[in-house]
């Protein structure tokens, strides 16, 4: 990762251009489309060299963004999954805005007020969050990527059981990728739920990530160390009598922490586990292969309901891969990955973007392959 960091900066800075490192062929749109988008966040080179961008500068930015919506959804590892404009379709969520919350992020002031949670390392905590929706309208500030769901209000639960309420209802649960927020994520889940109309109780489970480009590794091993809190979790929700089909969708990652709790699970509870789980989904999952195809033989008849969404020319795992030094399974070939027994969709000629690390949220298509696994339907809706 300090390599990384030290290439980043370099390219940044460098003069003459004749200096500046050259970073392999297939990951170098990736680097300019984070320069890019860190600029349209705001962020200038503060999270590097310490300036504060000015207003004046992020306006333009937006501006730009809007004349070009491909610099604008050029995205900054998983956090661009909250980078507003990404309209899905209706769902019940809407309804309700509520939210339940499992998190491993330290409570900042009793998650009174933002940012609710923040990226140090704590004991399960779960709480229910309110989140306010965008405008709906096609002159509405959403319509033009200005407007968003934002988190209202964090109401903590005494204990995990807490989350488990009555009625045979199903329940989502979404696992965050890499620069995450506590409310980037929870922002995500609402727009998962509500991209594939789901009927039930949506969680979030919101591990420790410092939502810096830089900090790869700590996220890292913050999912890892995450792991067995998001065990208690889907067991809690696989053993609870008021609690229908659990499914998971993991991202990025996510899928990491997400396969080591199932193989923890299946371990433990077998057939109970195999009976109460729904569809798992995994979007880009940034996992090493032989990691993957070890645990997915330890995880029994679980494999067969395991999804992957695969892109070739996802370039945010293409820099994944090269940091890491072997390719990723979300950015895989599909063949290679059919084999373990699980279904793999591939969605490399989905995407229109730069990255193509989002198309679970920002896709209608794969929404709606992540709506039939859910719904126990083959990909193609049979």
């Amino acid at each position: 990762m300090a390599r990384y960091g030290t290439l980043w900066f370099q390219a940044l800075n460098a003069d003459p251009p004749a200096l500046r490192p050259s970073f392999p062929a297939d990951t170098r749109p990736v680097i300019a489309a984070i320069g890019r988008h860190a600029i349209h966040l705001g962020w200038g080179m503060s999270s590097i060299i310490g300036s504060n961008p000015s207003r004046g500068a992020s306006r333009r930015a937006v501006l730009q963004g809007l004349a070009s919506a491909t610099s604008s959804l050029a995205l900054a590892g998983c956090a661009a999954l909250s980078a507003p404009g990404l309209k899905l379709d209706g769902s019940d969520f809407s309804a309700s805005s509520s939210l339940l919350v499992a998190t491993t992020r330290k409570a900042v002031d009793n998650a009174k007020d933002k940012p609710w949670f923040g990226a140090e390392r704590a004991k399960l905590t779960v709480a229910r969050a309110k989140l306010v929706a965008p405008e709906e309208g096609r002159f509405s500030l959403s319509s033009i990527g200005m407007d968003d769901w934002r988190v209202e209000k964090v109401e903590l639960l005494p204990k995990p059981s807490a989350l488990f309420g009555e009625g045979a209802r199903d329940v989502l649960i979404y696992v965050h990728g890499f620069n995450q927020t506590f409310e980037t994520a929870a922002v995500d889940a609402a727009r998962l739920s509500s991209g594939v109309n789901f009927r039930g109780d949506t969680v979030v489970f919101s591990w420790p990530s410092k939502a810096k480009l830089l900090d790869y590794g700590y996220d890292r091993e913050s999912a890892m160390w995450s792991r067995d809190a998001l065990d208690q979790v889907l067991t809690g929700f696989i053993r609870s009598r008021s609690t229908g089909r659990v499914h998971v969708v993991a991202h990025s990652v996510g899928t990491t922490l997400t396969m080591e709790a199932l193989r923890q699970i299946y371990l433990r509870l077998g057939l109970q586990a195999i009976e109460r789980v729904g569809a798992v989904v995994f979007a880009a999952p940034d996992i090493d292969k032989d990691v993957f195809a070890s645990s997915v033989e330890r995880v029994g008849a679980l494999a067969s309901k395991i999804t992957v969404i695969t892109a070739t020319n996802d370039r945010a795992l293409a820099v994944s891969g090269w940091i890491a030094g072997e390719t990723r399974v979300g950015a895989a070939e599909a063949e290679s990955l059919k084999k373990f027994g699980v279904r793999v969709i591939d969605a490399s000629h989905e995407g229109w973007g730069i990255i193509n690390h989002d198309l679970f949220l920002s896709n209608a298509q794969i929404r709606q392959v992540i709506r039939n696994a859910i719904e126990g339907r083959a990909p193609d809706g049979t």
